[in-house]
């Protein structure tokens, strides 16, 4: 079983940072992949990012690509979502993910997780 709790949200204006901060408990994350989701209201769950169990590779949405990185600490059991250049479109519920998987695979499809944070909010102003 694991534990993931997220922190870092806020709000900050258009163009502003965030560093979005997932934890886990209860087991070990290094043989996991992870994934950062955000839900808007009324929308689906989207994968903005996700990576391997080592952090090598990394999947990004079209709608982040060059502004947003994940990056893993294994032996800190963390996972961060750095954010920058955001813009209202950015503002939803993030969420963090971990499923086992294999060693090289990206999941990027939520029902392919089975554990799941309780989510930070993040809001961009105009």
């Amino acid at each position: 079983q694991v534990e993931l709790v997220e922190s870092g949200g806020g709000l900050v204006q258009a163009g502003g940072s965030l560093r979005l901060s997932c934890v886990a408990s209860g087991r070990s994350i290094s043989r996991m992949c992870m994934g950062w989701f955000r839900q808007a209201p009324g929308k689906e769950r989207e994968c903005v990012v996700a990576t391997n169990w080592s952090g090598g590779n990394i999947n990004h949405a079209d709608s982040v690509e060059g502004r947003f990185t994940i990056s893993r600490d294994n032996a800190e059991n963390t996972v961060y979502l750095q954010m920058s250049s955001l813009k209202p479109e950015d503002t939803g519920v993030y969420y963090c993910a971990a499923t086992e998987g294999y060693s090289g695979s990206i999941y990027t499809r939520p029902a392919m997780y089975g554990y799941w944070g309780q989510g930070t909010q993040v809001t961009v102003s105009s």
